[in-house]
């Protein structure tokens, strides 16, 4: 299925065929552009029977284009919009692993067979959609941006959603495929927990799962993060493995990162992983100042005045950036309450 980000800031279908072209594409190569009048066509005029969901950014649609490919197409809304319902699913140990290595799988075409590559930049739980059996679909292609082969990075604001968000892209706004890497991270250790990144309503000192995870792996004892709502009926190994591998994920320094195509291979046990190497995650626990908790020698503290947040409520409580979800369900659905996440664009 072909996806459509935002790629121009206005799509025309006068005679001549215009389109003003955004920066972000100028110069790239083997990119189609495609007319608004085509794509109502394709979609049967944005018909409801072909909207297949709903993010923070618009509404997705399915359509057929001339030549026969399917492609999903997002028509960007005037405002956020707020989803319509919140579902929440308990999975099991088999159906939560295979959705980790789907999730990895697709990704990693993303990065590494797409030309030009392409980061998503708002990887999280809300944007995976599941099928009827199940198999996970990378969704919500609104914050995306191409990444020409002969850039090592791109400069671009700083969009995605506070708990996802790497660091190093939150603070510098030097954006890599190694920023989804962070995300997927922070979601595999969601699915096997079965808790959200931010809890301020647990106990201090588990507020933030990737830094508990990392208290847990220090002391030896990453088996007690696993859901407990799966009753023991998973396989420890495999999950302590799991987890490890969204600790390599989250490491503070981008370039000790793996790439998705290598997550992949140890997620499938492909490729065997050495847990002792795993060096301490990058976080940002105090989003208000954009703290990182890195080495204990140094804290640094950058200050970023023109933040803007979007999220389903016009306030958010003590005016910190914090998920107030509480459930302890991991939740995969085509729409969600985003009044539960905070969305950060500068």
């Amino acid at each position: 299925m072909t996806c459509f980000p935002r790629l121009s800031r206005r799509l025309g279908f006068s005679t001549e065929r215009f389109y003003e072209v955004d920066d972000e594409v100028a110069g790239l190569h083997n990119v189609k552009f495609y007319s608004y009048k085509e794509l109502r066509i394709a979609t049967n005029d944005f018909t409801l029977a072909n909207k297949i969901g709903e993010g923070g950014f618009g509404s997705v649609y399915k359509g057929r284009l001339k030549d026969g490919k399917i492609a999903a197409i997002k028509v960007l809304s005037a405002e956020s919009r707020q989803g319509g319902g919140h579902n929440s699913l308990h999975f099991s140990w088999q159906a939560r692993s295979s959705i980790c290595i789907g999730v990895a799988r697709g990704l990693a075409f993303l990065h590494e067979e797409v030309r030009p590559h392409i980061v998503h930049r708002d990887i999280k739980a809300s944007n995976i959609l599941l099928d009827k059996d199940l198999t996970p679909k990378i969704s919500d292609f609104g914050l995306a941006k191409l990444i020409p082969a002969n850039m090592t990075h791109v400069s671009t604001r700083v969009a995605g959603t506070i708990g996802y968000l790497a660091p190093e892209y939150a603070i510098r706004g030097q954006l890599t495929r190694k920023a989804d890497i962070y995300s997927f991270g922070v979601l595999l250790v969601e699915i096997v927990s079965g808790r959200c990144n931010t809890n301020t309503r647990l106990p201090i000192g588990e507020h933030y799962l990737i830094e508990r995870t990392w208290e847990l792996y220090e002391q030896g004892e990453l088996v007690a993060l696993v859901d407990t709502s799966l009753d023991g009926d998973y396989d420890a190994e495999q999950a302590c493995r799991f987890l490890n591998i969204g600790l390599l994920c989250t490491q503070d320094a981008p370039k000790l990162r793996p790439s998705m195509s290598t997550v992949v291979k140890m997620l499938t046990g492909e490729m065997d992983l050495d847990a002792s190497k795993i060096t301490k995650p990058g976080l940002i626990s105090d989003f208000m100042d954009l703290k990182v908790r890195g080495s204990p020698k140094t804290k640094p503290r950058t200050k970023i005045s023109s933040y803007t947040i979007s999220s389903g409520s016009d306030t958010m409580e003590n005016s910190t950036f914090s998920s107030q979800t509480t459930t302890n369900a991991t939740t995969f659905t085509t729409t969600y309450d985003k009044s539960s996440e905070s969305e950060v664009s500068m």
